[in-house]
């Protein structure tokens, strides 16, 4: 569904002699139908300005790509008409019904107002809208905003859709509920669904495949248990006395394996290949040295660790909020993409 090869773009600075930026870097990626795919990266990576390009709303500089079978250069508007788009600020009026933003959007794709209303009606059902047709937008809820979005990205039945930051607002139980729609849909529509995400829970959850972007430039994909197994070991650290915390870091690095030892106040932490059997033998070396253990945690590595691991950056810390400055007339500006 989604086949890029090359993909670049370059934003030129305001000012003479100002040297261009290249936001994304000759990108190369690959969605088969009825994939999940995350697409993530930290701040200024590179995946808004990327997906833009996919989604049409900003041309590619360099590279090419076909999209739900178009060619994204040389058909854009075949590209909109086969694709779904979720915008991360949604677009509904809040003075508008439920019901006349799906006919308005139905007949912006060439739909008939029953048609849209017939398709809007499946699609709310199973997003837990219906009865809702004739409430304002503007007094939905927040999770119910979002699925209504959705519902309208779905409206003229598009093979590939892409979500932008599909949760980013909603409480934990709401984001939780929108997860479970977003896994029917998939399974009950067969539709192929590009996400991005600041969410590392949510990435975990509900894509297949996940690919990393940094500085521009794909740095990383495969499944999340493919890119957590990059990081070299589980995360342990071990509660002992204050007065014990230097010997307990000595008798760590004995361990197979360990590595990352650090110490803090009252506690050493190291990682290992295998924190569950690590754990024992750190018990029978305190056990044998006199050392109390006070706690003991094991920590399997997480999609955070990755991004540390590959970005040097934390993805959970990152702002994930840009706004994007106009070009003036014959210029360009950088944008940041995020």
């Amino acid at each position: 569904m989604i086949k890029a090869r090359g993909l670049a773009r370059e934003f030129r600075k305001k000012g003479r002699g100002a040297e261009p930026v290249l936001a994304v870097r000759g990108v190369d990626i690959d969605v088969g139908q009825g994939e999940l795919v995350g697409f993530l990266g930290p701040y200024g990576a590179g995946t808004n300005t990327t997906l833009r390009m996919l989604t049409t709303l900003l041309a590619p500089t360099a590279g090419e790509a076909t999209i739900a079978g178009h060619d994204l250069r040389n058909h854009p508007l075949e590209v909109r008409k086969s694709i779904g788009y979720v915008a991360q600020g949604g677009g509904t009026a809040g003075e508008s019904t439920v019901l006349e933003e799906i006919e308005l959007q139905g007949e912006l794709y060439g739909l008939s107002k029953q048609q849209a209303r017939s398709r809007g009606q499946q699609l709310m059902n199973q997003l837990d809208l219906a009865e809702l047709e004739h409430r304002l937008t503007n007094t939905l809820s927040g999770g119910q905003q979002r699925r209504l979005d959705i519902v309208l990205g779905l409206v003229h039945d598009p093979g590939l859709v892409f979500l932008d930051e599909p949760s980013t607002g909603l409480d934990p139980q709401s984001r939780a509920n929108l997860w479970e729609h977003i896994r029917r849909l998939r399974a009950q529509e067969g539709v192929t669904i590009f996400l991005t995400t600041h969410y590392l829970d949510e990435a975990d959850a509900l894509c297949d495949r996940i690919l990393v972007i940094d500085d521009g430039e794909i740095v990383a994909e495969g499944t999340p248990e493919d890119l957590k197994a990059r990081v070299s070991g589980d995360g342990v650290t071990v509660g002992v006395p204050t007065t014990s915390v230097e010997a307990a870091a000595e008798l760590a690095t004995s361990l197979s394996g360990a590595h990352e030892i650090t110490t803090g106040d009252d506690s050493v932490s190291f990682r290992v290949p295998r924190g569950d059997t690590a754990m024992p033998e750190m018990l029978r070396a305190l056990d044998t040295a006199g050392i109390s253990m006070l706690s003991a945690q094991v920590q399997r590595p997480t999609l955070d660790d990755v991004f540390l691991t590959l970005t040097g950056r934390s993805l959970r810390d990152a702002e994930h909020t840009a706004t994007a400055t106009q070009p003036e007339s014959g210029s360009e500006e950088v944008e940041h993409a995020s």
